[in-house]
């Protein structure tokens, strides 16, 4: 398994520009070794042996995009004070444009100052203003975000409540994005405040999700926080009034809960805890740009939890850098392709003069007889591709007791196999408009088939491609698997 099957994807996030309008801070990591216990208080004396400084809230967040190679215009608002020099320095050393982020002469920078003892956190101290912005330092901001979302494929809202977000910047930002036509993404610390504007995602974490859904105290949330968000997953898109939610959590991965649909667990690989800040910021980026680049929501979302792994890792406040992003995939696939997706990947392959291969099933219980005959159909070409039939479409084909395993499973299984490059859902009984979209050079079944029973064969030969038999492995069937199954299963009580 090879990260070769994210490359078209990423490759498009340097095609891209993303108006990224957040709150500004500073922030200030002071590390060193204890020096035993101070006589005014019960505290560690750290003799300060490093000092970093990083550009952080949505000032990381912007970083966090030109890092992973997408075009970036910032909207932001900092003091006339050395803090605020020295965030613009940091952004534009780290390919951050400046001339959209507004002086004011009003206003403190925040800073957030962190002192650590050998990576382990002592204290943090923070300072400047957070209150609502001056009336004129508003006009400049918003028409510094008129500037910004002209021409933009996709706008990120990072949104910290730091005072930069007054309700005329909110309308400005919403209202710019729809006469562009731009997706907008709003990361924020209390998602209601958007409700009214209605982003297409918002990406609360746990703790925000607490406060939107007044969690205090609730042990609910804590002891199943998926299972809470799946069911309250209505609520939480009405409250925050998008059409889709994206609820980061840790070590629990994120949780795509999308308007139509059921929700989607991307997994993630869980760490020690961490003193570094940044993970949202990286999340944030990575799946907006990967949202802007034709990614379906799982997609997206699963490449933002590996951004956010690779921060999450690391002191300070730092970035995920393409080559990271790249290395973080490098054994992941995708969890699913929409059309425009499948149609971008097919695009990138047949360029590359590669021979496409797609084949299609219900794969409910993976069993040796799918994994001989999807290893021969990959022999066929360079690139297979692997079309799965979604719940409705196996309960109409294969009875009401199927699937035995959700489409998120199979995918999931499908997915890990060497074999396969790709895995696309369908929801029909035949995969006729995902054969117009891929025109494979090779339709490939399994042997239990002829191609006289394949009614889709005239069309890929009509499409230019050829159907081929591969060898099929006698007494292999979930059908008949599922039939031994049962006669060997114990007896229920109430059969007794």
């Amino acid at each position: 398994m090879t990260g070769q099957r994210w490359e078209g994807l990423l490759a498009r996030f340097g095609q891209l520009t993303v108006a990224v309008v957040g709150d500004s801070c500073l922030d200030v990591w002071l590390d060193g070794p204890a020096r035993g216990l101070a006589r005014e208080g019960v505290v560690p004396v750290v003799k300060v042996e490093q000092e970093a400084y990083a550009p952080g809230g949505g000032a990381n967040a912007a970083r966090g995009v030109a890092a992973l190679g997408g075009r970036v215009r910032f909207v932001s608002v900092v003091g006339d004070d050395e803090e605020g020099r020295q965030a613009r320095r940091l952004l534009l050393a780290q390919g951050v444009p400046d001339d959209l982020v507004v002086t004011a002469q009003d206003r403190r920078t925040v800073a957030k100052r962190r002192l650590t003892c050998r990576g382990q956190l002592v204290a943090r101290f923070d300072s400047g203003d957070t209150d609502r912005l001056s009336e004129e330092a508003e006009e400049r901001v918003v028409e510094a975000v008129r500037r910004a979302v002209d021409g933009a494929d996709a706008v990120l809202a990072a949104d910290y409540a730091c005072g930069l977000f007054t309700p005329r910047v909110r309308e400005e930002l919403a209202r710019a994005a729809r006469e562009q036509g731009a997706l907008l993404v709003v990361d924020a610390h209390d998602v209601r405040d958007w409700a009214g504007l209605h982003p297409d995602v918002v990406t609360p974490d746990a703790e925000e999700i607490e406060l939107v859904l007044d969690l205090d105290g609730k042990t609910a949330f804590t002891r199943d926080r998926l299972g809470f968000l799946e069911a309250a997953s209505a609520q939480l898109r009405g409250l925050s009034g998008a059409g889709a939610v994206v609820a980061t959590l840790d070590r629990d991965g994120a949780l795509v809960l999308p308007r139509d649909g059921a929700p989607w667990h991307v997994p993630t690989e869980p760490v020690a805890a961490a003193v570094g800040a940044g993970a949202g910021d990286a999340f944030a980026a990575a799946l907006v740009l990967s949202l802007a680049a034709g990614a379906q929501l799982p997609d997206a979302a699963q490449v933002g939890c590996a951004a956010s792994g690779v921060v999450v890792r690391r002191p300070g406040t730092p970035v995920c850098r393409a080559v990271d992003l790249r290395a973080a995939l490098q054994h992941a696939a995708p969890l699913h392709l929409g059309r425009e997706r499948l149609a971008a990947l097919v695009e990138d392959a047949r360029a590359l003069g590669k021979r496409i291969v797609f084949t299609n099933g219900c794969f409910d219980v993976l069993h040796a007889g799918h994994v001989a005959y999807l290893d021969a159909a990959r022999k066929l070409g360079d690139l297979l591709i692997v079309g799965v039939n979604g719940d409705e479409s196996v309960r109409r084909l294969k009875g009401p007791d199927r699937p035995v395993n959700g489409v998120e499973d199979r995918v999931a299984v499908l997915a890990g196999l060497s074999a396969v490059d790709s895995v696309v859902v369908f929801d029909g009984d035949s995969p006729t408009d995902l054969l117009q979209v891929i025109r494979p050079d090779v339709y490939a079944k399994g042997g239990d088939y002829t191609e006289d029973m394949l009614r889709e064969a005239p069309l890929v030969r009509e499409l230019g491609g050829e159907v081929r038999i591969v060898d099929y492995v006698e007494d292999r069937s979930t059908s008949e698997l599922l039939r031994r199954v049962r006669r060997t299963s114990p007896p229920s009580a109430e059969q007794a």
